[in-house]
């Protein structure tokens, strides 16, 4: 089920006229472009962080010991990989408070509180509720972001994504797992109220190949004013997969 399918009822992005000079707006110091695995948040956030001028900090998915070993068998490392991701995004959070000299602005390419998205999926029983506790001690204590960009895509899309960029742990990416994320964030994102959001409909959009579509983004970024939850479904033309 996508976000978009009913959309009679909900506030369109702005419009922002084609070829107008866009400023990066000075009150979004610190954006995080989320999305289910194979969104392509990470290459926006590297893109709109050259935009911007920004400070990049990225998801340290790549320094977790067990996530190679989670994906060959979920059931059985599923709580250390979850432990390890909480402790490292809770750390990496700690710094963004902190002053830069070179950069006003902070992009990223993760919440804190998508930890949770997965460990309700990923866990249960006494182990969730050993995560739910910690959880609950360090997430008040994390930033707060001015905007978050939800990526949201269909799963059909996701795969492709994923087995585009040929990451070697996820060769054997279980389809129904990524449509439960799919799923779950897509629940996630509907009742969040706690910063003003941007849901873009990424099916059929290209940052890469066609630079029209982040230019596209940005603008719609600029012009927005809405303090809760913002739809921008762009033009469904072909895409080259990201």
């Amino acid at each position: 089920m996508s976000l978009f399918d009913d959309l009679s009822q909900r506030p369109d992005a702005p419009e922002v006229a084609d070829g107008e000079s866009v400023a990066w707006p000075e009150h979004l110091q610190y954006v995080v472009i989320e999305g289910v695995i194979g969104a392509g948040k990470t290459t926006l956030a590297k893109m709109l962080a050259e935009q911007a001028d920004a400070r990049l900090v990225l998801e340290q998915f790549e320094e977790n010991p067990f996530l190679e070993r989670f994906y060959g068998d979920r059931a059985r490392w599923a709580f250390q990989t979850q432990l390890s991701f909480l402790a490292s995004r809770f750390r990496q959070q700690q710094t963004l408070g902190g002053r830069d000299l070179f950069h006003n602005f902070v992009m990223s390419d993760y919440t804190f509180d998508k930890d949770r998205i997965f460990a309700r999926i990923n866990l249960d029983g006494d182990e969730l509720s050993l995560y739910e506790t910690m959880f609950g001690i360090m997430q008040p204590t994390t930033p707060v972001p001015d905007l978050i960009v939800y990526l949201q895509a269909s799963t059909d899309r996701l795969m492709a994504n994923i087995d585009m960029r040929g990451r070697e742990y996820e060769k054997d990416m279980d389809r129904a797992y990524i449509d439960s994320l799919n799923q779950a964030y897509n629940h996630y994102f509907f009742h969040y109220n706690q910063s003003p959001l941007l849901i873009v409909n990424a099916t059929n959009i290209d940052f890469v190949q066609r630079p029209g579509d982040l230019n596209e983004l940005i603008r719609q970024i600029a012009g927005l004013r809405h303090p809760g939850t913002t739809y921008f479904n762009p033009s469904s033309s072909g895409a080259t997969l990201l």
